[in-house]
């Protein structure tokens, strides 16, 4: 599993934001703000104290994070880009979070036949924790079976090739998508995936831990109930 080209955006308008309930302006709003902003240097931004006690009392307001978070709408605000590559098995989970993201992904049905399939193609992480003789000698034959119909369809241009390869594609095999998301739906996803038996999950909620202001995420989640399952 891999995270490329992260960014982060809207920081700065989503915190002077959560003031204009309580002033007369967005200038109101800005002059009361006591954090830094730098144009351009997110990794240089620091939320003020007082900014901060009211980020906790809205955070607080909606508790454990895994609720509607009407009151702390202004993560919504804040949006997180980055591209990721992850085996079809975890992108139908990741799936689940239709509300807040959006994404782009390589094609499988127009680029599976363009290069060779190895074992480089599919998520093989844990893989050596396996007493794997058995596993060693299916995979090696599945491997030589995908990239003989690929073959086979780049000869022949008969369809039936590529639709079957397609049928007996694992979904251990590896994609990569540009998402779109927001502090919000990753708040939601931290509470309900920290604790998954599925590794991918355990690795994406490490890399919400690496983004700008990542607490603003994770401060008082309450791991779901379902988490482990």
């Amino acid at each position: 599993m891999k995270f490329e080209n992260t960014t982060v955006t809207g920081i700065e308008n989503a915190i002077i934001g959560l003031r204009l309930p309580m002033s007369k302006s967005f200038e109101d709003a800005k002059s009361k703000s006591d954090s830094v902003f730098i144009p351009g240097a997110i990794s240089q931004i620091k939320i003020g104290d007082d900014d901060l006690r009211i980020v906790n009392n809205l955070l607080r307001a909606d508790g454990c994070g895994r609720a509607g978070e009407p009151n702390s709408k202004f993560l919504r605000m804040i949006h997180v880009q980055v591209a990721i590559t992850a085996p079809l098995y975890w992108w139908k989970e990741f799936d689940t979070y239709k509300v807040g993201t959006v994404a782009n992904s390589t094609s499988t049905m127009h680029k599976l036949a363009t290069t060779p399939i190895t074992k480089d193609c599919f998520e093989m992480d844990d893989y050596a924790e396996l007493d794997n003789g058995f596993c060693t000698d299916m995979w090696k034959s599945l491997i030589e079976w995908l990239e003989g119909l690929r073959q086979k369809y780049n000869e022949t241009k008969v369809k039936a090739y590529w639709k079957e390869l397609i049928r007996l594609l694992p979904e251990s095999w590896l994609q990569t998508r540009m998402i779109d998301c927001n502090f919000a739906t990753l708040r939601n996803i931290y509470a309900w995936r920290r604790g998954h038996k599925l590794t991918e999950w355990h690795k994406f909620c490490d890399w919400i831990c690496t983004l700008p202001l990542h607490e603003l995420i994770t401060a008082g989640v309450e791991i779901g109930n379902d988490a482990k399952s």
